[in-house]
């Protein structure tokens, strides 16, 4: 659910909005739908419950040519939902339920192994169970399945073996500043928090930081890069770092030759694209809405 409104309330305060809808969304969702409107692939492995949204976000995953197969539905949780708010510079504030998506575990894990073995591409978050997300990693990795992992939403405290079976490890400024402890705001700060990732054990890390595109360090260079991002007038920001994640692994599963950088600078231009609209999978383009250039 999202609404807009000219600002984002402070404690306590109620403010009129000027607009309310109901979208579908969800960070591994979202992150899925982009890649397939890129053209590539995909299932779901997730878990939804027996009503009415659990129902809509099956038809929703098949009316985008997603793989249904593994998503489940239980009648001991309601289906995730998440609460948006937009003020009028596009920026957002969110507060996520992840409900019946809590309840996917190992069992749900050993039915998808056939689908994960022989993906190009695995991508996770943290909107499931940590175990079960570090499970399927894992699984992805026995496999030599490229891992994407966003680590989203963030803890501080995260379970050390992530930061190794991540082959890209991706996240947004907010969150590589709780996973490091120190600020990230602008370009310089992120190479420092990225290089303290990238210790702890990853492939390589990239940093989203919004108008001002993302950072890129990997294991093998000493030094960082930045990609900038084309500037846009933002509408709505929200879902943009699921669009880039999203295309991130369309090129990853499609050009698995191309180098990073340009895997990010390509991905940053579609996540651009996708906040000049209103909504999450609302605003996300699909390849034929796309320069040519791009593919």
């Amino acid at each position: 659910m999202s609404s807009q409104a000219p600002r984002l309330p402070k404690a306590g305060e109620t403010i009129h909005g000027h607009k309310f809808f109901i979208g579908f969304g969800g960070k591994g969702a979202n992150q899925c739908i982009q890649a397939a409107r890129l053209g590539v692939k995909t299932a779901m492995v997730c878990k939804v419950g027996k009503d009415f949204f659990g129902d809509n976000y099956i038809q929703n995953f098949k009316d985008n040519g997603v793989h249904t197969d593994f998503v489940g539905q239980t009648s001991d949780a309601a289906t995730g939902a998440a609460s948006i708010i937009v003020n009028s510079a596009g920026e957002n504030a969110i507060v996520i339920v992840a409900g019946a998506n809590m309840l996917l575990g190992s069992e749900e894990l050993q039915k998808a192994l056939p689908a994960i073995s022989h993906a190009k591409v695995l991508v996770c978050q943290l909107e499931i169970s940590l175990q079960t997300s570090l499970q399927a990693l894992r699984m992805a990795q026995e496999n030599n399945v490229k891992t994407i992992f966003n680590p989203a939403p963030a803890i501080p405290d995260l379970d050390p073996d992530f930061y190794r079976v991540s082959d890209v490890f991706c996240c947004n400024e907010s969150e590589a500043e709780l996973l490091t402890g120190s600020s990230v705001a602008n370009v310089e700060e992120a190479h420092r928090a990225g290089q303290e990732l990238l210790k702890r054990g990853c492939g390589s890390v990239i940093i989203t930081l919004g108008p001002q595109g993302c950072v890129v360090l990997k294991e093998q260079e000493s030094t960082p890069k930045h990609i900038p991002t084309t500037a846009v007038t933002a509408v709505d920001t929200t879902g943009a770092g699921d669009s880039f994640i999203g295309a991130l692994a369309y090129y990853m599963a499609h050009c698995p030759t191309m180098p990073l950088e340009e895997m990010a600078h390509r991905a940053n231009q579609v996540a651009a694209v996708s906040v000049q609209a209103i909504g999450t999978q609302t605003s996300y383009p699909f390849k034929k809405d796309l320069p040519a250039e791009l593919f």
